[in-house]
């Protein structure tokens, strides 16, 4: 599903569940093969349903048909954290309308699709929003009412914001994963959503953060969304433009086909050196483009999921 799809839905809840069933249906195999299930109880085996669970050593036993039940493990807590900072806005959205999405509000719909995924497994999640302090976090809990309060949350951040009177939020995730981890007493699995716009010093920072999640026996997930048209690419024909950043306010102005080439090079190194040390410290980094569908988020969730709990 792409983001023009996205506006027949009314609610964060329906389309939630209207997208992971029909990825779900999609998929050859169930996602939740090979999750961690243990046996619960033995009941009556009845006519015309599946004879898939039919225990037959026990049929051979008692000469009666006899299904064996299972309870999936909830033992996975999930905190989502998405970064809030003003240049997950980008691209500004015209008119709320979605043939421009931005980063944020394709991590809120993200966010919104692993919510549903976790809450079919019976696993807690909260929900932690960042941009340069921790703006809002939940608790970690399992329960339908917990899933209805984080998709309140959600929609909140899906109003289309104003440029011009946007708040200027500057980023600090690094700051605020390390005040995470410190608080992070149960081993979880943390999702991150973030545009990782920052330069090699602040490149490190931010793995330093993550490697202390690592190290408090966390797993993590990097989702790193961009705008491949606009922000790798730089495609935006030939005429000056001025480009103003989000954050500092700051504005330079160039002709973007002169400087394409360059510039795409050098976001590819940036891109190539989160992916490098994601791999050095054994974190799961993804690329996400926010014009493509959600199979790129959902995805390599459920193999996390399944590899790890």
């Amino acid at each position: 599903m792409t983001f023009q799809e996205i506006e027949k839905y009314k609610s964060l809840d329906f389309f939630a569940r209207q997208v992971v069933e029909g990825f779900i249906t999609g998929l050859h195999k169930s996602p939740f093969h090979g999750f961690s299930v243990e046996f619960a109880e033995h009941r009556q085996y009845n006519p015309g349903e599946s004879t898939r669970n039919i225990d037959w050593k026990l049929y051979g036993r008692t000469d009666k048909l006899f299904v064996k039940r299972f309870e999936e493990e909830t033992n996975l807590r999930c905190q989502l954290l998405i970064d809030c900072s003003s240049s997950m806005y980008f691209p500004l959205e015209r008119q709320g309308q979605f043939q421009t999405p931005n980063k944020l509000t394709f991590s809120v719909y993200a966010a919104a699709l692993i919510v549903e995924l976790l809450i079919r497994q019976r696993d807690a999640f909260g929900l932690t929003l960042v941009s340069d302090k921790i703006d809002m976090q939940t608790e970690v809990r399992s329960s339908v009412l917990h899933q209805q309060y984080i998709y309140g949350l959600l929609e909140q951040m899906l109003k289309p914001v104003d440029g011009n009177t946007m708040d200027k939020r500057h980023t600090d995730i690094p700051r605020l994963i390390h005040l995470l981890a410190e608080k992070m007493h149960r081993r979880s699995l943390v999702v991150l959503f973030t545009d990782a716009l920052v330069g090699e010093e602040r490149q490190e920072a931010l793995f330093d953060a993550l490697r202390h999640l690592r190290h408090c026996k966390h797993e993590v997930l990097l989702f790193h969304t961009f705008d491949r048209d606009k922000e790798i690419d730089l495609n935006y024909g030939n005429k000056p433009y001025y480009f103003i950043d989000m954050e500092s306010e700051k504005k330079v102005k160039l002709f973007p086909n002169e400087l394409a080439q360059l510039y795409n090079e050098k976001m590819e190194q940036l891109t190539n050196s989160l992916r490098r040390r994601a791999m050095q410290y054994h974190i799961d980094y993804i690329p996400v483009d926010v014009n493509q569908g959600f199979d790129q988020v959902m995805q390599p969730y459920i193999l996390k999921r399944s590899k790890h709990y």
